[in-house]
């Protein structure tokens, strides 16, 4: 869901989980973070994030509208916590978009690209899939640049130019209509474009993922029939459940798994449930509904939130950025859901998925297995 505006805009290894842990022992196999009072997790959960590549595919290190935070470097107790989250694999992804889109692609891929670079000693970038292997075995946070939209590739050409320039995965759309095809909000949807048959099979030869989280439905479906390989929802929910314009119908959910692709599942509120209270169980309601629906090997995360989430933000730009979307949205008083919105919130969510009776092997599979997979066919 993250937008820009016209400015611009790990592995918690078993080492790194005995120094996060406050030492106390609440009960018998329950552990607290200091850092994230009133809550315990069970040592199963733990070891679960600790063993797991944990992929969060729409992940971005910092919801912001003020481009002089890419010159920020992180305080001691910033890289603790993006350390301590349990999350390796953060897939950065802003929505960028309108008649400047190419500039504004390259002005992001350069400053967010150099803010990696000058935090180092927390992030790396991921290119290719053993990239995030080696972040976990490092105990580093590996970025998987995005972009939310595909505005940015004015010509067939553009897609592999960009690639060489870091982008590992585009939005077909963001909302709203573009030359490729229609967004969720758009009223009326016009399907995928010639030119937009076209920059897919560009995506798919230059070995960049092709993500719909943002599509119409009629879009969504025609770019999985046109892909020749799997595609991604990365960050979207179960319209089945609630009725959403972000959400995505049942016949694409098969599609995308017919294909070998999966959809991420976001903790943002009004996808997941239409009224209050939202907790963390109502998001994993959601993954309970794909993985019955088409099997558990096509659900993941995509949180669509940093580790602090919307409801954390500056108050000027948390209202200029509910005050950018359509009336359809349907923003409520808060953004982010109770129990998955702190930077522990992977613990948060193991925990729900062990009370669901999930397996050790499908939880590790939701977590980051599932999405391991897809971006290491995409991207060879």
């Amino acid at each position: 869901m993250i937008r820009s505006f016209p400015a611009t805009r790990r592995a918690v290894i078993a080492g790194a989980v005995g120094a996060a842990l406050a030492a106390p022992m609440v009960n018998k196999g329950a552990f607290a973070f200091s850092g994230v009072p009133g809550r315990t997790y069970s040592r199963r959960a733990l070891d679960l994030v600790a063993e797991t590549l944990v992929i969060d595919m729409l992940a971005p290190l910092k919801i912001t509208m003020n481009p002089a935070y890419l010159a920020h470097r992180l305080t001691d107790a910033e890289a603790a916590e993006f350390r301590a989250s349990g999350i390796t694999g953060f897939h950065h992804a802003f929505g960028l978009g309108g008649p400047d889109a190419r500039v504004q692609a390259f002005e992001y891929l350069a400053g967010w690209q150099g803010f990696v670079g000058r935090n180092s000693q927390v992030f790396t970038l991921a290119g290719r899939a053993d990239d995030l292997d080696r972040a976990k075995a490092e105990g580093k946070c590996a970025v998987i640049m995005g972009i939310q939209n595909a505005d940015q590739f004015e010509t067939v050409e553009d897609v592999a130019r960009f690639r060489r320039l870091g982008l590992r995965c585009a939005q077909l759309t963001y909302n709203s209509q573009n030359r490729i095809g229609s967004g969720s909000t758009e009223r009326v949807d016009g399907g995928i474009s010639d030119f937009g048959a076209a920059i897919i099979a560009a995506m798919e030869a230059a070995g960049m993922l092709v993500d719909v989280s943002h599509c119409g439905d009629r879009t969504t479906l025609d770019a999985i029939d046109i892909a020749q390989g799997p595609i991604a929802i990365t960050h979207s929910n179960a319209r089945a459940l609630v009725d959403h314009p972000r959400g995505k119908t049942d016949e694409a959910i098969r599609a995308l798994a017919a294909k070998g692709g999966v959809m991420g599942i976001t903790g943002v509120r009004m996808f997941i449930r239409a009224i209050d209270p939202t907790n963390v169980g109502d998001m994993v309601d959601h993954i309970d509904h794909v993985a019955k629906l088409v099997g558990i090997e096509h659900v993941g995360i995509g949180s669509d939130a940093d580790l602090h989430g919307y409801d954390d933000m500056v108050p000027e730009e948390y209202e200029a950025l509910k005050a950018s979307y359509k009336g359809s949205y349907g923003f409520r008083d808060k953004i982010d859901i109770d129990g998955f919105d702190h930077p522990r919130k992977i613990f948060d969510l193991t925990e729900e998925l062990i009370r669901r009776g999930y397996s050790n092997d499908n939880i590790r599979a939701v977590l980051g297995g599932n999405f391991r997979r897809l971006l290491a066919q995409v991207w060879g």
